[in-house]
């Protein structure tokens, strides 16, 4: 499911200069008392990039199409390890448990470090402080769309048909907690409308039950919909970013009808805390580079996934704040994850 940052990406990557020669400095043992300690010539063996979903998601290609990258670059394989589970939970605690030494690292939907603590009772992990950020990778817009058959051709007539037959009109969702679930909660709660929440296990059969008419309302990411959209199945009202959507350039942003209803689930790579920063910038370094390959942003574009770039730092500063954000947004709305 969590999504693109509410202010501006930088326009341009930031490539972080490393000083030539420089022996990486063992760093001392972590909260979690991991030792932190990396050879000169890292890589010198395989990398694990774990991924906490299934293959042939979104995920999990866009992590393949990175390791792949990344594997050329460093003249050692780059190893995809998928492991699914509790809502990206059990992949992240892999990593979060793991040696700092640069050959365990992570792609995540931040969904998981940003929503998932708000969602459960218990973590098995701290969602910041367990990782060390690298990078920003990509995003998708989540998208709102209605069945043709909901005499809404726009977000104002929604809105309109929602107050005047409160918690008839349905959305589906791939489950509760969901981005799915989430954006639909968001922008209830921004308009002042009660919808009904029919959840599905997964993001598949939310999308063919909606296109098939048993639901009227969906918000799921651009990839989903957008060859229903154009084969008129589904009806596009607006998207959930705070600019438009190269994928859809007529849907306006409903940030600018409802301000702060901005959702977009964005990847990341993360490592575990400790990892030693020259490793952490060299990595971010290839990242960004990676991200502006022409046939990557074209596979990516295919996705429905736009490319980001930014420093560890900005990384960071991203997951805390959103990680506030989210909190509050599903504590006051009362949703548990399952």
């Amino acid at each position: 499911m969590t999504l693109r940052p509410s202010r501006p990406l930088p326009a341009r990557p930031l490539v972080v200069l490393l000083a030539a020669g420089a022996l990486l400095v063992p760093l001392a043992a972590s909260a979690q008392g991991k030792v932190a300690s990396a050879a000169p010539a890292w890589p010198d063996k395989p990398v694990r990039l774990i991924v906490p979903f299934p293959p042939g998601g979104a995920t999990d290609v866009l992590a393949r199409v990175v390791a792949n990258r990344m594997g050329e670059t460093f003249g050692q394989p780059v190893l995809i390890d998928n492991r699914p589970g509790a809502s990206g939970n059990i992949g992240a605690e892999i990593v979060a448990r793991a040696q700092a030494d640069g050959y365990t690292l992570l792609v995540n939907t931040t969904s998981v470090h940003t929503m998932n603590p708000a969602l459960f009772e218990k973590m098995p992990f701290r969602p910041v402080d367990d990782f060390a950020p690298i990078s920003l990778l990509a995003y998708v817009a989540n998208a709102l769309v209605v069945h043709p058959s909901l005499k809404a051709n726009d977000v104002k007539e929604l809105i309109a048909l929602a107050k005047a037959a409160p918690g008839r009109i349905t959305y589906a969702s791939a489950g509760m907690g969901s981005t799915n679930h989430l954006s639909a909660a968001l922008f209830s709660r921004l308009a002042g409308v009660e919808l009904l929440h029919v959840p599905y296990k997964g993001g598949g059969p939310a999308v063919a039950d909606t296109v098939a008419g048993n639901v009227q309302v969906m918000f799921t990411g651009m990839n989903n919909i957008i060859e229903h959209v154009k084969n008129g199945r589904l009806r596009l009202l607006g998207v959930t970013d705070a600019r438009r959507s190269p994928a859809a350039p007529a849907a306006a942003p409903l940030n600018d009808l409802l301000p702060g209803m901005v959702l977009t689930v964005y990847y990341g790579m993360l490592a575990p805390a400790g990892t030693p920063r020259d490793i952490v910038n060299r990595v971010n370094a290839e990242t960004n580079r990676i991200m502006e390959v022409p046939d990557v942003r074209t596979r990516l574009a295919a996705l429905g996934m736009e490319p980001s770039l930014m420093t560890p730092a900005q990384f960071g500063e991203l997951l805390r704040d959103d990680l506030k954000r989210w909190t509050k947004i599903i504590r006051e709305a009362g949703i548990k994850g399952e």
